[in-house]
C-alpha cells in the first residue's frame, strides 16, 4: 500500500465528515432556545405545506358556516399579529369532522376539526388550540421531525451499505433493532419535546394578543375528559395529560402578567 492510498479515507469516513458538516451547517436554536438540527430549506417546507393543505381542501369538507369561519380568522389574525416578528400570510379553514384535532402545516396553514370546537367552546379556549398550532409552526417543528426522519433513513441506508453479509439474519436484526431504537429514542421523544415546548410558545403568544391564558388548563383538563384513554407517555408523541397540565400550571403565572400587559397595551380581541 502506498502513503497516498494510506491517506486516502474511506468511504465510510467521507459520509461521516459530509453528515458532520451538513449537521453544523444545520444546528440552530428554537425560540425557546432549545437546540435542533433543520436541513430542509424554509422554501421547500413552505411549497410542501401549501401543497399538502391545498390538497386536503379538496379530499375534505370544508365548513362554510360564516359565523363559525369569522370568529376562527378573528382569533387567528389577532394571535399573528401579537406574533414578535413577521411570519408570512397565514390560512385556517374548518374541516368537517368530529374527531377533536387541529394540526399545523409548514408555511401558515393551519387546520381544525369542527369536533374541536365542541370542545373548544369559548374564544379563549379556542385560541389555546390555535396558538398551539402557530406554535409548531414558529419553532419549525415539521422540518426537525422531517430532519430526523431522513437522519434515521440514512442510518439504515448506511447499515446496508456496509454489511459483510446484506442478506443474512443478523444483518436483518440489525437493522430492525435499529429501526425500532431510532423510533422510540428519537423520534417520539423528540415530538413529546414538540409538543411541549408548542404548549409553552402557545401560552405566551395567546396571553400577548390579549386571550386569557387560564383558558388554556381549561381546555386540557376538557380534552382529557373526552379522550377515552391514552397510551403510557413513553410509547406516546404527545405528553400525558398530567404533564401537559403541570407545565402550563407552572408558567401560568409568567402568562398571566403578560396577559395584563397586552389588555393595558390594548389587545383585546372581540372574537365572541
Amino acid at each position: 500500500m502506498t502513503v497516498n492510498e494510506q491517506q486516502e479515507p474511506s468511504v465510510s469516513m467521507r459520509i461521516a465528515l459530509l453528515g458532520l458538516a451538513l449537521l453544523l451547517a444545520a444546528c440552530g436554536e428554537s425560540p425557546t432556545g432549545r437546540t435542533q438540527v433543520t436541513l430542509v430549506p424554509d422554501q421547500q417546507m413552505a411549497a410542501i405545506g401549501e401543497r399538502t393543505f391545498n390538497e386536503m381542501l379538496r379530499a375534505q369538507p370544508v365548513l362554510r358556516d360564516s359565523r363559525v369561519r369569522e370568529q376562527v380568522h378573528c382569533i387567528t389574525k389577532a394571535l399573528v399579529d401579537a406574533l414578535p416578528a413577521p411570519h408570512g400570510d397565514w390560512s385556517v379553514a374548518v374541516f368537517k369532522d368530529e374527531t377533536p384535532n387541529a394540526f399545523a402545516l409548514p408555511g401558515g396553514k393551519i387546520g381544525i376539526n369542527t369536533g374541536m370546537l365542541r370542545i373548544a367552546s369559548t374564544p379563549d379556549q379556542l385560541a389555546a388550540v390555535i396558538a398551539h398550532e402557530i406554535g409548531h409552526v414558529i419553532a419549525d417543528h415539521s422540518n426537525e421531525r422531517l430532519t430526523q426522519q431522513l437522519a434515521v433513513q440514512g442510518g439504515l441506508m448506511l447499515v446496508d451499505l456496509f454489511a459483510d453479509e446484506p442478506d443474512s439474519l443478523a444483518h436483518e436484526a440489525l437493522r430492525k433493532a435499529l429501526g425500532i431504537g431510532a423510533q422510540y429514542g428519537v423520534l417520539l421523544p423528540y415530538s413529546r419535546t414538540h409538543e411541549t415546548e408548542a404548549d409553552l410558545l402557545g401560552l405566551e403568544l395567546m396571553a400577548d394578543a390579549g386571550f386569557d391564558p387560564r383558558a388554556s388548563l381549561t381546555l386540557w383538563r376538557k380534552m382529557a375528559a373526552a379522550a377515552e384513554g391514552q397510551p403510557l407517555e413513553f410509547l406516546s408523541t404527545h405528553p400525558s395529560n398530567e404533564s401537559r397540565l403541570e407545565d402550563l400550571a407552572a408558567e401560568m403565572d409568567a402568562a398571566l402578567a403578560r396577559y395584563q400587559q397586552a389588555q393595558q397595551g390594548g389587545r383585546r380581541p372581540r372574537c365572541g
